[in-house]
């Protein structure tokens, strides 16, 4: 039955669909081509996951060698949740997509290029998270991240070539940490499946070598999903890429990083060794904080809109990273749940400026007076993401702040909790900056051109959709809370 390969299908049909495209070439049909995989594969995420709620984790063993002597695909209710995440939002940016790189992507026999290192990046990053190898992890990040190079470097500012080969340094960087690590875990294990990993490091956990490839895998996740102080990769990989680039990755790529350190800290290496034995939220918690506050303070002065943005989802990583340094349910919740809502909101607004783009080829911020009565849906689209990147209530963002907060005065740790209110109003800030401008100053004259139109269609659907799921999620909690919460005790090993 088809049912039983739905993990490998999950990671066949964009790996298989990306050398089509090179083959089909045609504008067109490979656009078709790149949406429908895309559709179909999120499809098979949703089905993934309602397999994993009614019967629990799924184990696929690939070419019928049975685990941990063979690779192994595991999906459990963590990865599901992630999958579903990444798999929507590929969907919904391929979707998204054919309006915006006509014109940011001019050179139209360029286009299967395009699709085919989104499809191979989207391939690295659901392999990523259904792997249950640690060699194969690294595999797929490789995947991930060379085409995100190329797909970054297609901007048509010649600062993307810069900030695609900036990415490429500090990626190649964090992905050899990451090998160090499985290598050295390898020597003291004989093993790469990551639950065998487990059983065996128990015996091993207090040698200096485990140690180290703890030490390893953590710096190198840490560059991967920008973590404070090791983020000076991402504002001009967001900023200068393809608007349809930026909203893919700033959505799933840091997602995927987070869920990987999730991955090695409690399934990997375990509760015992990496809160007890390490002490690791003496490292992480003011890590997290710092990075809350200094990002939400640098995005505050930024002119270029993309900039800012990319600046606010550094200081959301800090939050998902302060909610594993809590290490206690509702820490992790806030954490887990905060992973799929920041991605939902954060793609909501790189979409609307992407929509802008497509009209005004900018997103500086004085380029934008006005554009709330020219573009009312986009300019509502992107007002709607940032209520939800504040915190309002009736939001998704406002039940991530929520869970946090609470896990926060749950451990005592009242300042804590007031640095979470604090970013919030910094949020207010630089969102209320483009509000203010685009809806209380008068439009700018164009010389030789009629007045700015909206997006057409195409685009604003699959953004609006995002922004229903918002406020969808935002008052219905039971499904992405609930699997969060369910997620964080199966992380922790307590009853929820």
């Amino acid at each position: 039955m088809i049912d039983n390969h739905l993990p490998i299908l999950q990671i066949l049909l964009p790996l298989v669909a990306a050398p089509l495209c090179l083959l089909l070439r045609h504008r067109v049909v490979v656009t078709a081509l790149a949406i429908a995989v895309t559709w179909v594969t999120f499809a098979v995420s949703v089905a993934l996951m309602a397999t994993v709620l009614q019967q629990g984790p799924i184990s696929y063993e690939l070419g019928g060698w049975p685990p941990p002597w063979g690779i192994e695909y595991r999906v459990d209710i963590l990865s599901a949740f992630v999958l579903v995440l990444v798999s929507g939002i590929g969907a919904v940016v391929a979707t998204w997509s054919p309006a915006s790189i006509s014109v940011e992507l001019p050179r139209y026999e360029r286009h299967y290029l395009f699709y085919c290192a989104y499809l191979l990046c989207l391939t690295g990053l659901l392999g990523i998270t259904i792997t249950g190898d640690m060699f194969n992890v690294f595999v797929f990040l490789e995947i991930s991240a060379l085409s995100s190079y190329v797909l970054i470097s297609m901007g048509q500012d010649r600062r993307a070539l810069t900030a695609a080969y900036s990415y490429l340094i500090m990626g190649t960087l964090g992905a050899t940490f990451i090998l160090i690590g499985i290598g050295l875990l390898y020597i003291m294990t004989g093993t790469l499946n990551m639950a065998d990993l487990a059983l065996r490091l128990q015996d091993v956990a207090d040698t200096r070598t485990v140690i180290v490839a703890f030490a390893f895998l953590i710096v190198g996740v840490s560059l991967k999903m920008a973590l404070f102080p090791l983020h000076l990769w991402l504002p001009n990989a967001y900023a200068y890429a393809p608007s349809a680039v930026t909203a893919f990755l700033a959505a799933t790529a840091t997602k995927v990083a987070v869920y990987l350190l999730l991955r090695f800290f409690f399934t990997v290496f375990g509760y015992d060794f990496s809160f007890d034995r390490m002490q690791l939220w003496i490292v992480l918690m003011p890590l997290a904080l710092i990075g809350i506050l200094t990002a939400s303070l640098v995005a505050v002065f930024q002119n270029n809109i993309k900039r800012m943005l990319a600046y606010s989802s550094v200081a959301q990583i800090g939050y998902m990273v302060l909610g594993i340094s809590f290490a206690s349910v509702s820490g992790l919740t806030g954490g887990v749940v905060h992973l799929f809502n920041h991605g939902l909101m954060k793609c909501t607004l790189f979409l609307a400026m992407g929509c802008i783009v497509y009209r005004c080829g900018s997103v500086h911020i004085d380029e934008m007076r006005g554009l709330g009565r020219r573009m009312p849906w986009t300019m509502a689209a992107f007002v709607a993401g940032g209520l939800s990147l504040i915190g309002v209530p009736m939001t998704v963002g406002f039940i991530s702040k929520w869970f946090l907060v609470k896990a926060a005065l749950e451990q005592g740790l009242w300042p804590v909790a007031g640095v979470i209110l604090f970013s919030s109003l910094l949020a207010v800030v630089y969102i209320w900056r483009v509000i203010e401008v685009a809806y209380f100053e008068e439009p700018l004259a164009v010389d030789g051109q009629g007045p700015v139109r909206e997006a057409p269609l195409s685009m604003l659907i699959p953004m609006w959709v995002l922004v229903a799921a918002i406020f969808y999620f935002g008052v219905t909690t039971e499904l992405t809370a609930g699997i969060a919460q369910q997620a964080a005790a199966s992380l922790l090993g307590v009853v929820p």
